[in-house]
């Protein structure tokens, strides 16, 4: 399989998707994969177990403040930099780039990096959507060393952070970035192709590719934003950020139906009439019914048409190690900590109904 310009943008609006509101506007960096293809040709996407299980690979994308990075979208030789001290560090030659968080903007990323660095992807990635600490990765719950981890910008600075765990990772990257002017291109928790087969989010790329091309479920509403609330909370989460609470008036079939949606870095709850319909691990996407591409939690507005989107996440962050590190209490929903969860069992292993039954049928 490859991601060629014909195929991109699809990834690009299923990247959105799964940032889950979060991750940075995938439109960003779509015209920088865009040129990479153009320039460099179509990235090859490959099965972890395709390489030899001693491969070297390389984990990829940006960090720091989405908005930074839509002004500042980097340079042509961040790629090759990162590797060059990669491979110093690691005395192996790179085989492959991975995504380290296909949600959002960091997928169309790890595509153009690819491309310019003339290395397949792997159709994997370490979160399965995103979120907004460096440490909430499937990698981190295997036990795989965060360091050496490597940050640069466009105009040739490199940092190195090692000998640390997850959560220092986060606290010392995020202080570099501050120096770095609010982003840096980073790699990080590198691992093997055999530790990325055993490990990491398999079939992300193909996932994403799928979901923009509208291979999705169906919304479980179809509605207007009738009114967007910001507003501050001890609960924010690790970014700082302010809550948002969007209120969604269903529409046609969905008529006299009322939603919340939460959302912090990322919408990470949707409850009917108290009933929570989908809370974090699990994916919630607005999509905008007019274009087809998600709207990120700072984007939303009153008056937008969207359908309200809910996908499970993949199946180590509802283990309780993977609630832990990225379930509602870590991000101050500690009241909807029994609820959510794949295929309508909730966290407690009990079944929970999900929405309201169609009209005319039962759920």
């Amino acid at each position: 399989m490859h991601v060629d310009a014909g195929a991109l943008a699809d990834f690009a609006r299923g990247c959105a998707v799964l940032g889950s509101g979060g991750g940075g506007p995938a439109d960003v960096t779509l015209p920088v994969a865009g040129q990479a293809i153009e320039e460099c040709g179509p990235v090859s996407v490959v099965d972890p177990a395709a390489l030899p299980a001693d491969a070297l690979v390389m984990p990829v994308g940006l960090v720091g403040s989405p908005a930074v990075s839509a002004e500042r979208i980097g340079g042509r030789d961040e790629p090759a930099r990162l590797r060059a001290r990669f491979e110093t560090l690691h005395g192996a030659p790179v085989a492959a780039v991975m995504s380290s968080e296909i949600g959002g903007l960091n997928g169309c990323v790890a595509v153009a990096w690819a491309a310019r660095l003339g290395l397949p992807l792997l159709d994997a990635d370490s979160m399965g959507r995103a979120f907004p600490r460096m440490d909430q990765n499937v990698l981190e719950l295997a036990g795989l060393r965060p360091g050496p981890a490597v940050l640069a910008d466009e105009h040739g600075h490199t940092v190195v952070i090692d000998d640390v765990d997850g959560a220092h990772l986060e606290q010392f990257a995020r202080a570099a970035v501050v120096a770095f002017g609010g982003r840096a291109a980073s790699t990080d928790y590198a691992l093997t192709a055999g530790q990325a087969a055993r490990h990491a989010v398999a079939g992300s790329v193909t996932r994403a590719l799928a979901l923009g091309r509208g291979e999705g479920p169906a919304p479980l509403l179809t509605g207007k934003v009738s009114s967007v609330r910001r507003y501050a909370t001890e609960d924010a989460d690790a970014d700082g950020d302010d809550a948002t609470g969007v209120l969604l008036e269903g529409a046609g079939p969905d008529a006299g139906r009322l939603v919340l949606v939460e959302g912090r870095s990322e919408f990470v709850a949707a409850l009917e009439d108290g009933t929570p319909l989908a809370v974090v691990p699990d994916v919630i996407a607005l999509v905008d019914v007019t274009t087809g591409w998600a709207v990120p939690v700072e984007e939303v507005r009153y008056g937008l048409r969207v359908h309200l989107v809910t996908l499970p996440s993949a199946p180590a962050w509802y283990t309780p190690s993977g609630l832990r590190l990225a379930g509602p209490s870590a991000f101050g929903l500690a009241g909807l900590a029994g609820f959510g969860g794949p295929g309508g069992v909730a966290h407690d292993g009990s079944p929970i109904t999900r929405g309201r039954p169609p009209q005319g049928g039962t759920s």
